[in-house]
């Protein structure tokens, strides 16, 4: 039986904790905030609830296997899962809107075609077709393994894009196309340009430079389809947590881990804040690159030949600005579950989230909008509890800062104590724009509160091939013995069902040594 010492209580973590007690390990995970779940959080209050975080599942079948690895009981025993359809209702910027079925492709098709004129629904589904080789390709490597010794030949862009026509009428093969690039040339039509963008902009990457592989995001989404369970993402974070106490994992909160400790060239333990320390025979850290390093005393994780994590891209990755709405009066009948809302100018939105200066919101941004049907979310059927979001720089004067004067943050995903002029003026924009989805909305509202993203807080998003390897994640081997990484920020990379492959991941290493190349 080893000593295993977790950093941090995230999705990714806890299912790393989980696989490893069941294998016969001992583990204790240390937690420097006050609860559990990483960036699956949620805010309460008054009898209505909303999630801060990831508000939907996709590709459940992650924490189906993760349930039946570590017990006799199924996923769906302790948590009520249910499709959302439609997965999605999209409102352009003309007025146009759709509505997308979950999980049929056909569906998809002729709701295209029918809100956006014949050939539309055609065009996507022959995008989605080429996504697909993409994901035939890339999904052995990019979520079911460890990230290989030769991570370079990821590099090589994956999407099948179409032939260009060159000079003298020559045609030739697009092979670092972006997304928006095959937006433009295989769609033909910008509301369906801002529908592909859109997932990419939901995990934080610009369609701009981001490689034609996150062509896979919606490919996932449509195939897979999206999922919610009752009470919220955060109850599968409490499902996962109480799976990890069945298993005898310990956990001690509020315990800051300011260093990890080297003995005899490998990771040997924890020092922690209150001064205790902690002994260990392998340590996993479910924190982002930065901090591992500070927690390393200044020293690389990773060697000079691994995928190195890239310091002023995570500085320039979008965060989450969300506004919890207490609403009077019922969610209407047959109301859509996620409706999402196109910036107005999108061009505008970019150069706020990813330009040179130092970050705003435009004046009408891309806004989703959450309205599930659950009673858990609200206080009785005569109120109602929408969540928006948007993508916003986790720097400037919307983000909450660390440290220093100003508003005190007291938990992940907890309010600020007072709007900023910044903030209130950013929240007015989201509810401004969110009436396209929900008529009459400022008139329900009977409070609200802003959550904004904290200083440096990022949304990391999946590993994608392609773009030279720019957009892969950090092994979650580390050249030091005895030291992995798990998380978001490390291979596969961010999303709830990605956190749980990078848990599934180390747990696999660990367990069976570091030649090992996946479960089959």
């Amino acid at each position: 039986m080893a000593r295993i010492a977790v950093i941090g209580a995230g999705m990714g973590a806890m299912a790393a904790a989980a696989r490893l007690a069941v294998a016969g390990h001992r583990v204790a995970v240390y937690e420097r905030e006050a609860t559990y779940g990483g960036a699956v959080r949620r805010f309460e209050r008054a009898g209505f609830g909303f999630d801060t975080g990831p508000g939907l599942l996709h590709l459940p079948a992650v924490y189906r296997d993760l349930f039946v690895k570590t017990g006799r009981e199924p996923l769906e025993s302790v948590v009520e899962l249910s499709q959302v359809d439609p997965a999605a209702r999209h409102v352009f910027a003309d007025g146009t809107a759709v509505c997308l079925p979950n999980a049929s492709r056909a569906g998809v098709l002729a709701a295209l075609d029918d809100a956006l004129g014949a050939g539309a629904g055609e065009r996507w589904s022959a995008f989605l077709g080429r996504a697909r080789d993409a994901w035939d390709r890339t999904r052995r490597p990019l979520l079911e393994e460890p990230l290989w010794p030769d991570w370079q030949v990821l590099g090589r862009e994956p999407y099948p894009a179409l032939p260009r026509r060159g000079l003298f009428g020559r045609r030739k093969p697009v092979t670092d196309a972006t997304l928006a690039e095959i937006a433009a040339h295989e769609l033909a039509d910008p509301r369906l340009a801002a529908l592909l963008e859109s997932y990419a902009l939901a995990y934080g990457f610009d369609p701009r430079t981001v490689p034609a592989s996150a062509a896979i995001l919606p490919y996932m989404e449509q195939t897979f389809g999206s999922w919610y369970p009752r009470g919220g993402i955060r109850a599968l974070a409490d499902a996962l947590y109480e799976r990890c106490l069945a298993r005898k994992v310990e956990f001690a909160f509020g315990a800051e881990v300011t260093r990890v400790v080297e003995a005899d060239g490998r990771a040997a333990g924890l020092e922690l804040r209150d001064g205790g320390c902690v002994e260990a025979d392998t340590v996993v850290a479910g924190v982002a690159p930065g901090r591992l390093t500070a927690l390393l005393k200044g020293a690389e994780p990773w060697g000079a030949d691994d995928v190195r994590p890239d310091a002023d891209a995570a500085r320039r990755t979008p965060g989450r600005f969300t506004v919890a709405l207490a609403l009077r009066g019922p969610r209407p009948a047959g109301a859509a579950h996620r409706t999402v809302v196109h910036a107005a100018d999108r061009a505008a939105e970019l150069a706020a989230l990813f330009g040179a200066g130092p970050g705003a919101l435009c004046d009408r941004p891309t806004v989703t909008v959450l309205r599930p049907d659950d009673p858990e979310s609200r206080p009785d059927d005569g109120h109602e509890a929408v969540t928006l979001s948007a993508a916003v720089a986790p720097y400037g004067d919307l983000a909450l800062p660390l440290a220093g004067p100003g508003p005190a943050r007291t938990a992940p995903g907890s309010p600020v104590a007072e709007e900023t002029a910044a903030q209130a003026a950013a929240a007015d924009r989201l509810v401004a724009a969110a009436e396209a989805a929900i008529p009459g909305l400022r008139e329900r509202v009977l409070w609200r509160a802003v959550l904004p993203p904290a200083e440096g807080e990022s949304v990391p998003g999946p590993a994608l091939a392609g773009a030279g390897g720019r957009f892969l994640r950090p092994a979650n081997r580390t050249r030091i013995p005895g030291l992995y990484a798990v998380g978001g920020w490390t291979h596969p990379g961010g999303g709830p069902a990605h956190a749980g492959m990078s848990g599934a991941l180390v747990a696999g290493l660990i367990v069976n040594g570091d030649d090992w190349r996946g479960s089959e």
